[in-house]
């Protein structure tokens, strides 16, 4: 689901309330980079637990003093972002 390679990874497949939980947990073992970017463009399927994944690895980075950069978020993203009151937070 994850891959990283350096400061740069890429988060493919799906997010949603069955998988959240692991894809949070993968995220925060893989994301040690002091500035990372995220790219979302291979996210096909997405709900809102997708926001909240995005919120708390924003958050935890902040915590660990970590920078990290949403890129590619796909309209279904964009809109969810917006939904919530968001997308400032996520870089959208």
């Amino acid at each position: 689901m994850i891959s990283c390679d350096g400061d740069r990874c890429t988060v493919q497949g799906a997010v949603h309330s069955g998988n959240v939980v692991a894809v949070l947990d993968e995220g925060k073992s893989l994301f040690v980079a002091p500035h990372l970017t995220v790219d979302l463009g291979g996210l096909m399927e997405v709900d809102s637990t997708a926001i909240s994944l995005l919120l708390e690895w924003r958050r935890a980075a902040q915590r660990d003093n970590r920078k990290i950069t949403y890129v590619n978020l796909s309209d279904n993203l964009k809109s969810l972002a917006a939904l919530y009151g968001v997308t400032e937070l996520l870089g959208g």
